[in-house]
């Protein structure tokens, strides 16, 4: 993930670059079309924790996690002002086999591009042991054809066959790595039964980015 110090400064003077208040279309869709009802959520990467107060107030049991304890801090203010109860903990998502608990429900939003190829396997290994039987996990990360893929400082892996650029290096110290969406599914099938997936383009940081979203159930 991003590096610690990189973040927490970034945290000291919030709101961070990427917040948004108000939470994505494509979670509040599963939400009122009942594709998730309310049950124990993990969120990973929970930042200034809004989606995880978002998903409280919809009758959720939230935990969020951050690698930086100032956004571990600045999300806890902001559940008190919302008046809602979240349990928030600073950890590292290398770090998800501590987690002595299970989820029904797994949101992972703008993360998984943060972790590197090698390392994702395992990732998503630990994900799975988080979930309970038939628990739900939403996926979004950018797609390889996203406009900043292949940009800035690059270092390259082979990937199959093919070598291609991995990532990008940014202000803050982080590298994206960048997926198709067929690369995402090899990832995941052994884990998960897709049950939804596509490639969409949504409004960020400096224009529109492209998207790999993925809703997926634990096999049983």
């Amino acid at each position: 993930m991003d590096d610690k110090k990189a973040l927490e400064k970034v945290y000291k003077n919030p709101p961070a670059v990427w917040t948004s208040t108000t939470p994505p279309e494509e979670l509040v869709e599963l939400i009122e079309t009942k594709k998730i009802k309310p049950c124990k959520v993990l969120d990973v990467v929970c930042g200034e924790g809004f989606y995880a107060i978002y998903l409280t107030k919809q009758g959720f049991e939230v935990t969020g996690i951050d690698i930086s304890e100032n956004a571990i801090n600045l999300a806890k203010q902001n559940a008190e002002k919302a008046g809602v109860k979240i349990k928030f903990i600073a950890t590292n998502v290398e770090d998800l086999n501590k987690i002595n608990e299970k989820f029904n429900f797994i949101l992972e939003w703008a993360i998984l591009h943060h972790i590197s190829h090698e390392r994702r396997k395992k990732y998503v290994k630990e994900i799975n042991k988080l979930l309970n039987k038939n628990g739900k996990y939403l996926s979004i990360s950018f797609n390889v054809k996203d406009r900043k893929s292949g940009k800035g400082k690059k270092s390259k892996e082979v990937i199959g066959k093919q070598k291609r650029p991995e990532g990008v290096t940014r202000p803050v110290g982080a590298t994206l790595y960048f997926s198709s969406l067929d690369e995402l599914k090899e990832l995941f099938d052994p884990h998960f039964k897709i049950i939804e997936s596509k490639v969409c383009e949504k409004p960020g940081v400096g224009g529109n980015n492209i998207w790999n979203y993925i809703f997926m159930e634990k096999e049983s």
